[in-house]
């Protein structure tokens, strides 16, 4: 999920209302009678003037009335975050990755040096990976839900635009499971990542205490 405003756009002589969205990769204008979808790449230039954003293309120039934001945008548009840097991998990081993921991804995480340890490996991962292959998937949050512990993070990857899973679909699995969900980014054109923490509160109450768990929170089946 981008940023989003209610503004305009103008075409030539044309002015159309409507939502005007920043993803990862694309600036999209969303109307009643026009919907109009821009990629950074064929973006010529990009100017922020007097609350607008002036974006030349292909097709000539569009402008796209953005009030405050136009000049954090241009700087989006212009020197995008990797996506690394979204999922915040770091040197180091130890991630687990639970489900497909594509190989550009598995080169990205060996570039930015994390170490990537196997599903079954015993011990914590910093972050954790599932990818969803359809709602039966949805129960296996719960399970690293239940093994999660202190500030563990766990990105839940979907596909775009499918109703079998939605964005809804996961946020509620996420909160059933006492998890707290923070931050929405474009994972791949195809795909999203939600990210999920145990709160902070639960952490607490995870944390052993005298050599004994909190009564707070009962002690829960590992998952198989």
């Amino acid at each position: 999920m981008g940023k989003e405003v209610k503004g305009a756009v103008r075409v030539g002589k044309a002015r159309h209302r409507g939502k005007i969205l920043l993803e990862n990769s694309e600036l999209i204008f969303r109307g009643a009678e026009f919907r109009l979808k821009i990629p950074f790449s064929a973006m010529k230039s990009v100017k922020a003037s007097d609350q607008e954003l002036h974006v030349e293309g292909q097709d000539g120039l569009t402008i796209f009335e953005v009030g405050k934001a136009a000049d954090q945008w241009r700087e989006k548009i212009l020197h995008p975050k990797s996506r690394a840097e979204k999922l915040g991998i770091k040197e180091g990081v130890r991630v687990r990755l639970l489900g497909d993921f594509e190989s550009d991804f598995l080169h990205e995480l060996r570039k930015n040096k994390a170490e990537i340890v196997k599903a079954s490996a015993p011990g914590e991962a910093l972050t954790t990976f599932l990818a969803l292959a359809g709602k039966a998937a949805l129960a296996e949050i719960a399970r690293r839900a239940r093994k999660s512990k202190g500030a563990e993070v766990l990105w839940v990857v979907y596909r775009k635009g499918e109703k079998e899973i939605t964005e809804n679909d996961v946020i509620a699995a996420g909160r059933k499971s006492g998890l707290q969900d923070v931050k929405v980014v474009g994972f791949s054109p195809t795909h999203t990542a939600l990210k999920f923490v145990v709160a902070v509160k639960k952490r607490q109450a995870r944390t052993p205490l005298d050599g004994n768990r909190s009564k707070a929170i009962p002690s829960l089946p590992e998952g198989p």
